[in-house]
């Protein structure tokens, strides 16, 4: 049964782990124990604030509102990376979310498809929240993916957890679309060779995009990774464009990724345009 770190160790882990940590105000006897418990934890959360800018966002998190009363997360991650610590205890961050994600991550495992809201995550998960707009467009720099990857691998390495215990706010509950933008396999993946390393040390940068998962070209992101793959579909010559590529998926890319797969010579029903794992790995994307 893990329980939650102290104010000190949760400082103390973030900073080990090379981050720029903020504290901001109270954050030490911020929090929403009153409420109910927080623990035993299992797990972090990542969300997108649906905001810009970082002071009003801060403030934000940290005080919440009339109906949602802050604190509204444990840190907050900037978009140049510097994470704003403000709360060590409970959060209104998770809400209800599926009782089978919560054994998923306990177990490490395959996360199921979320159905039920049967059960309190401000419980059981730390929470991230990233200013982000949340709309697909608003850009992730990698400054702040660096943060996102380094906060999640710092709470993991704290407990001796694997990347599997990271999740995004969608993957707890089907009442979010948080974080929007970037995929939550890939950032698995970037904290899973993070935790290989020695904390704060630079992780080698992998030669190809890793596969960010058949949800993440679903959602019709905007995204470099997209323009990435078209790139290389017209490099390949399975093209179906008219103009670009570009960022934005769109039916070009599914048509040029289908040419790819009947290229592979896979069957009819594995020839929908959808990226799979191993035709991704095949297409050989550079990393962005």
């Amino acid at each position: 049964m893990a329980q939650p770190l102290s104010a000190d160790r949760l400082l103390a882990a973030l900073r080990a782990e090379g981050l720029n940590v903020i504290e901001y105000g109270n954050w030490r006897s911020h929090n929403r124990n009153h409420k109910g418990s927080f623990g035993p934890v299992n797990g972090v959360i990542i969300h997108h604030t649906v905001s810009s800018g970082t002071d009003n966002t801060v403030r934000m998190c940290h005080d919440g509102y009339a109906d949602l009363p802050g604190p509204l997360c444990h840190a907050v991650i900037a978009k140049n990376g510097d994470v704003y610590l403000i709360s060590s205890g409970r959060a209104n961050h998770a809400g209800k979310g599926d009782r089978d994600v919560l054994n998923a991550v306990i177990a490490e495992r395959a996360l199921p498809a979320t159905n039920d809201n049967n059960t309190d995550g401000n419980v059981h998960f730390y929470g991230f929240e990233c200013v982000n707009l949340g709309n697909g467009a608003d850009p992730w720099p990698e400054a702040q993916l660096d943060a996102i990857e380094r906060a999640g691998a710092a709470i993991c390495r704290a407990y001796g957890w694997s990347a599997a215990s990271v999740i995004g706010h969608k993957e707890w509950t089907n009442t979010k679309i948080d974080p929007r933008g970037f995929s939550m396999a890939t950032m698995r993946e970037r904290i899973d060779r993070r935790l290989g390393t020695k904390p704060g040390k630079p992780v080698p940068a992998p030669q190809y995009e890793p596969f960010p998962g058949v949800d993440f070209f679903k959602t019709y992101p905007r995204s470099p990774i997209v323009t990435a793959m078209g790139r290389r579909l017209v490099e390949v010559g399975c093209s179906a464009y008219a103009s670009g590529p570009g960022p934005q998926w769109t039916s070009a890319d599914r048509e040029s990724f289908r040419k790819w797969q009947k290229r592979l010579g896979d069957a009819p029903q594995y020839c929908d345009g959808w990226p799979g794992r191993r035709q991704w790995d095949a297409l050989k994307v550079p990393k962005v």
